[in-house]
């Protein structure tokens, strides 16, 4: 009995999904094939169906595919469907009581990213993003986040790319502002949104990772500029800190 037989039809799309999920690096179909053992003609195949499908995304050279955002974000909506969600909301509503403001768990969508879950402020005075809120990537914290998590190819790449409205005086809209904050941020761990969005905000974000290192959210908090400065939102970083290891713990552990 061959190899391919010995593995049902349904299951070989979801073990080509899982390899390249928990793969620290791109994969070409050769490296799929090593790994699950399907016939080269066979993977080429289903992996041909999932591209077309925006599951699956190439590689600039063309040879190595990596799960599209499509797929990432189906694996978002599965986290929000099964119970780790209440686990989530709860870690939140710790992380949101360690720094008093409110506290926002975000995932990166097509155009931008998504608020997802949050924990809302006691504070009267407060910022109103509700969930369901879509943010621009290049302006806001979460989103400079994201950017950071990316490959160096494919940062320009989407950068280069994106339209880098102007929000204020402060909104980043050159690729190389933009660039240099995302280097920051991958030098540092955290990004800032110093009223880059929004006039009189300022918000922090730190990424939350599975596993294997990959980039799943950003849990970020944000507040007023007349409650919270840039210096007193790096005081939170602890606390954000935290936050993302129990999520990354509570998720996939």
């Amino acid at each position: 009995m061959s190899e391919e037989s010995r593995i049902p039809t349904n299951l070989r799309t979801l073990l080509i999904l899982e390899t390249l999920s928990s793969a620290n690096d791109a994969l070409s179909a050769t490296q799929l094939n090593q790994t699950i053992g399907l016939p080269k003609q066979t993977i080429h195949r289903l992996v041909s169906t999932l591209e077309s499908e925006g599951f699956l995304i190439r590689d600039p050279g063309g040879k190595k595919l990596r799960p599209s955002r499509r797929l990432r974000n189906m694996a978002a909506g599965l986290l929000n469907a099964s119970q780790s969600h209440i686990i989530r909301h709860q870690i939140l509503e710790r992380v949101a009581e360690e720094t008093s403001e409110t506290v926002n768990f975000v995932v990166s969508g097509v155009t931008g990213m998504n608020y997802l879950d949050r924990i809302e402020t006691n504070w009267a005075f407060r910022i109103q993003l509700p969930i369901g809120s879509s943010v621009p990537f290049h302006c806001t914290a979460s989103g400079k986040v994201f950017l950071s998590s990316l490959r160096k190819k494919e940062c320009r790449t989407l950068v280069g790319s994106m339209r880098l409205d102007q929000f204020t005086e402060q909104t980043r809209i050159t690729p190389e502002a933009l660039m240099a904050d995302i280097k920051q941020c991958q030098k540092l761990g955290f990004a800032i949104d110093n009223e880059e969005f929004m006039v009189g905000m300022i918000a922090i974000a730190v990424p939350v990772l599975d596993t294997q290192g990959n980039f799943v959210a950003a849990l970020a908090t944000h507040g007023p500029s007349q409650r919270m400065s840039v210096a007193q939102a790096k005081d939170r970083l602890p606390s954000l800190l935290k936050g993302a290891s129990l999520l990354r713990t509570a998720l996939f552990n």
